[in-house]
Formats: C-alpha cells, structure tokens, sequence
C-alpha cells in the first residue's frame, strides 16, 4: 500500500505534461522586477540624489 502512493503523481492530470522552471530562477525574475517597480516609482526621487 505504501509503494502505490509513494509513486503517485502529486501534480493533476493536465499539469504533468507542464514543464515548471527551477525555483531559482523565479526568485531572480521576481527581484528584477521589483528592482524596476521601485526605479519607475522612485525616479525622480533616486535621480535627485544625482544633482
């Protein structure tokens, strides 16, 4: 009994075929965008350092 759920997908029928990226990569996309919110928001503000 154990065997048989030890091999059963976890993942729903129609998601096994979905290839997931690494989850490393997710954490870098997800820095880069908050690092480009945060310059489209705080523009005038960073370049007024600058001056």
């Amino acid at each position: 009994m154990s065997e048989k759920n030890k091999d059963q997908e976890l993942r729903p029928s129609k998601m096994r075929g979905v290839a997931f990226p690494k989850a490393k990569y997710g954490v870098i996309l997800a820095i880069i965008v908050i690092i480009i919110v945060n310059l489209l928001y705080y523009k005038e503000t960073i370049f007024s350092f600058f001056k």
